[in-house]
Parts: structure tokens; sequence; C-alpha cells
């Protein structure tokens, strides 16, 4: 069925997608309100709704008000989206639930900058008005709010309501972003891919209004969800900042530990610390390594955008470099330890008293190995330059 809608793009200027989960409460008023703002504004536009499954009558109710239903029977927000807009006959798609907490009445302000030359429009509860019941107070001044500003500091989106789930785009746009998310983590998947990709994006503020019906909202269950995918979409954050912190520190104590202990007025810091140390930069420089897999990986599964930070990594780094540091720092260690392996001769294997020159070395071994095993792999990712 997709590939039919695909022939009848541009049927009409809007298609309203609203996915539906048991609202027969609700939907009618949504649609009828949709079908009032085409009527005023002189709208050439269409009703989808993306049904997911209803036990009630939401699809009845639906059809006798003149929409068109799909039927997904994926169960997920994303899926019951994907499957509305992928029908969609519309320039310009307009998204939003079907719960009554958004006006599909006052579509023009996600339709005006469209046609000005804007990609994607996001609606902003947080900068309109919320309604009293509308929203609790956790997702209010707490939930939203940093979920919002987590998304801006990982992706630097500028969006003040990262989640609000009213929002207009291009049909050009929406296949620019290659949505693939099949539950909540949707809303920030389009976020996250509208930056990515360089999307034109405006902000308009809303009013929201009180929910009819019961929640299908998991606070907790559903902010993780968002949390993990924003990690899991921004390996800098979760790999590549960590790892070089820790490896940093771990560098640090043992460089600082190496002539010998540092004494304080409260504690004397010797080499357990700096065992400390070489373990810390052995798990930094791995968890780098993780963060150069992640964007390698996610660069071939994800082509959205061209990551300049993998694609500049490839042009330096080549299988035979890696190999050749790895062997520099492997050879580092078996020399100071061979020196330390060589004075314990000289001593008749008596007491060895070169435990810092045996821990750097150590380190450096550990290190080596790493980075020729972490080469073979990279390159086995290593992306086509003609890709």
């Amino acid at each position: 069925m997709a590939e039919e809608s695909l022939g009848d793009q541009d049927a009409y200027e809007v298609s309203v997608v609203m996915p539906c989960l048991n609202e027969e409460e609700t939907i009618g008023e949504c649609i009828r309100k949709a079908q009032q703002a085409f009527r005023e504004h002189h709208l050439r536009g269409e009703v989808v709704v993306s049904d997911n499954g209803s036990q009630d009558r939401s699809v009845e109710i639906s059809r006798q008000l003149g929409a068109r239903v799909v039927f997904q029977n994926k169960k997920g927000y994303g899926n019951a989206y994907l499957k509305g807009i992928r029908e969609a006959r519309g320039r310009y798609i307009v998204m939003g639930d079907s719960d009554n907490t958004y006006d599909f009445s006052a579509l023009l302000p996600f339709i005006e900058p469209l046609r000005q030359g804007y990609d994607m429009v996001m609606g902003s509860r947080l900068r309109g008005t919320i309604l009293p019941g509308a929203m609790p107070w956790l997702h209010r001044y707490i939930g939203n709010p940093f979920l919002s500003r987590f998304l801006n500091v990982l992706f630097k989106t500028g969006i003040s309501d990262s989640h609000c789930g009213m929002r207009s785009f291009t049909r050009e746009a929406f296949e620019k972003m290659k949505l693939m998310t099949p539950g909540m983590e949707y809303a920030s998947e389009m976020v996250i891919k509208a930056s990515r990709a360089g999307l034109k994006i405006a902000e308009v503020p809303i009013t929201y209004y009180p929910r009819k019906g019961m929640s299908k909202l998991h606070s907790f269950h559903d902010g993780w969800r968002h949390i993990r995918f924003m990690l899991m979409y921004s390996p800098t954050h979760l790999f590549l900042v960590p790892g070089f912190l820790v490896l940093l520190a771990g560098l640090l104590l043992v460089i600082a530990l190496y002539p010998g202990p540092i004494w304080t007025p409260w504690h004397t810091f010797d080499v357990h610390f700096m065992v400390l140390g070489s373990v810390l930069a052995i798990l930094g420089y791995q968890i780098i390594n993780l963060g150069l897999f992640a964007k390698a990986i996610s660069f071939t599964r994800d082509f959205v955008v061209r990551d300049e930070f993998i694609l500049r990594f490839y042009q330096v780094f080549t299988l035979e470099k890696g190999i050749y540091l790895g062997l520099a720092l492997l050879l580092i260690g078996l020399v100071m330890n061979g020196l330390v392996l060589y004075n314990w001769i000289r001593t008749h294997f008596g007491p060895l008293h070169q435990m810092r020159e045996a821990l750097v070395g150590m380190t450096f071994i550990v290190l080596g190995f790493q980075t020729i095993f972490s080469s073979f792999l990279l390159s086995m990712v290593r992306i086509k330059e003609d890709e």
C-alpha cells in the first residue's frame, strides 16, 4: 500500500496524521477540528488516522467523519506514525495525538512556515499555554525541560520543547530524516535527525489541553527510553568524552607517581594509586575505541548526514598505521619490562624494586595489543570513500 500512496503524493496540500489506539472519546473532535481548519483556510486537506489496534469505536467514528483509516499491526507510537505518514498524500504533513490535547483547528501556524521555505515546524507547549490539568507538575517543570535541554546539549537543536507531539514537515523532509524508531523515541529521533540533516526548523507556541481518557505515557519508563535513545545516537558523549577523561586521569596518576611517592599531610600516594592510574588509562583507552567503533557502525547504518568526525578519522587512519602505533607501544612496554627482567636476573632473582617501571611497561603492552586488534576491527567497518 505504501507504494500505491507514493503515486498519489501532492494530491492534497496538507495531510493531518493522527495515531490512534482506543480514542473513541476524542478522535471525532480531533477530526472535526482539522476539517474545520481546512474549510476556514481553504486548504486542500485530508485526515489520516493510523490505527494501532483499537478495540473500541475509534475506526468507525473516524470513517463516519470522512477520515481515511490505515492500519498498523505493529505496536508502537512510532510504528503508527510511520504507517500513517507513508500513506499520506499531502505535500505537507501535520502530526498530532488524537487525545484532543492539541488543537487541530490551529493548523495555519504549522503550514505557513512550510510555504515560506521551512522544512519543519515544531509546536512548543513550554513557550505557549498549558491549561490547568493538561500536564503533570513532574512533566512540566522537570521531565520535559530536562529532556529538551539534554537533547540540546547533545545535538545543538535549539528546540525549547523537543517532545511536543504536534509538529509539521514537508514530504521531502520526511524522506531525508529516514525515521525508523517504533516506539515513543520516535519524537526524539525526528528532532535529532532533522537537526543532523540540516533541516530548517521553525518553532511556534501552542495551547496544550487536558487529555480525555487514560494516558498511555509512563513517566520514568518513557523518559528513560528517550535518554537511552539520545545517548545511543551520540557516541561522542556516550563514549569519546568519558573515555578521554578517564584516560587523562589515569595518565596523570601514572606520570605523577612514576618518579616516586607523593607525600601530603593527610596521606601518602604510592604505587597502589599508580596501579589505579594504569587501570584507568587502559579503561579509558578501551572506551575511546568503543566510541570509534560505535561512530563507524552507526554511520554505515544512518545515511541522514555525513559524520565529519569519522570521515576525518578515516582520512588519517589506516590499518597499517594502527598496527605500527600498536607495535611501537608494545615495543616500549617490552623494552621497559625487559630491563626490569634483566636487572632481576643480575641480582640473582632477589627482591624486585622496580615496580613502577614494570607497571608502566605492562600498561604500554596492554595499550599496544588493544591498538593492534582495534585497528583490525576499525578496518573491518571502514567506510568506503565513494559511499
